[in-house]
């Protein structure tokens, strides 16, 4: 269906408030900008801001909603003949070596990992996204496998897939913030999942295994 003028309004506006108070957050830290000094920047009222974000985190963190439910997508969408660890595995080392700034390998990342380090607020959230990640990944490895509600093992190898991805992203903030270029840093990160892939167990590796 195609998008309406007033969905498509509405779209632009949210993503011209989040952009403004994003660059706001980067020039002066996320606790030294209030939500009435960016309503004043993106000429809008408070409650405009509100209605579309209903937190200051989900300013700055306004594309957490397709980072939740990434990694399901891709179990959801491994081969034939592909296991849940694996696809995860696969789709990580496609993003880093095409230097993806999905995964952030960009110019410029630093310094949204900055802002993150220095606001508690957003490093809470962030370990809340965490945990929604763990649990809708937990659910779509229970949907894939037919697994019973009191079968541990989704929730098990949700948390040794969710340690890899973790793993990763971690591992390219700290190369970031720390001045790496992009490329440098794919290269580094391709190591890093050689070495993660060898530390998972075969019953990791061989979970959910979809039928040929």
């Amino acid at each position: 269906m195609a998008e309406g003028l007033r969905e498509r309004k509405k779209r632009q506006t949210r993503q011209f408030i989040s952009d403004v108070a994003t660059g706001l957050f980067l020039e002066r830290g996320f606790d030294a900008v209030t939500i009435a000094e960016i309503a004043d920047a993106a000429n809008v009222s408070v409650n405009t801001v509100y209605n579309y974000f209903p937190a200051k985190e989900d300013l700055f963190l306004d594309r957490s909603k397709g980072v939740v439910d990434r990694m399901s997508r891709w179990v959801r969408g491994r081969g034939p003949g592909e296991s849940a660890a694996t696809a995860v595995l696969r789709e990580l080392r496609e993003e880093i070596e095409s230097v993806s700034p999905r995964v952030g390998l960009m110019d410029g990342y630093s310094d949204f990992m900055r802002v993150v380090h220095g606001a508690p607020a957003l490093r809470s959230r962030l370990w809340a996204i965490q945990q929604e990640v763990h649990d809708n990944l937990t659910e779509t490895l229970r949907q894939e496998t037919g697994a019973a509600d009191d079968d541990v093992l989704p929730d098990l190898i949700a948390g040794q897939i969710g340690w890899v991805h973790q793993t990763v992203m971690a591992g390219i903030g700290r190369r970031m913030l720390a001045g790496g270029r992009p490329a440098e840093v794919s290269r580094e990160m391709l190591d890093v999942l050689d070495e993660i892939d060898e530390l998972l167990s075969e019953k990791v590796l061989n979970y959910a295994v979809r039928d040929v």
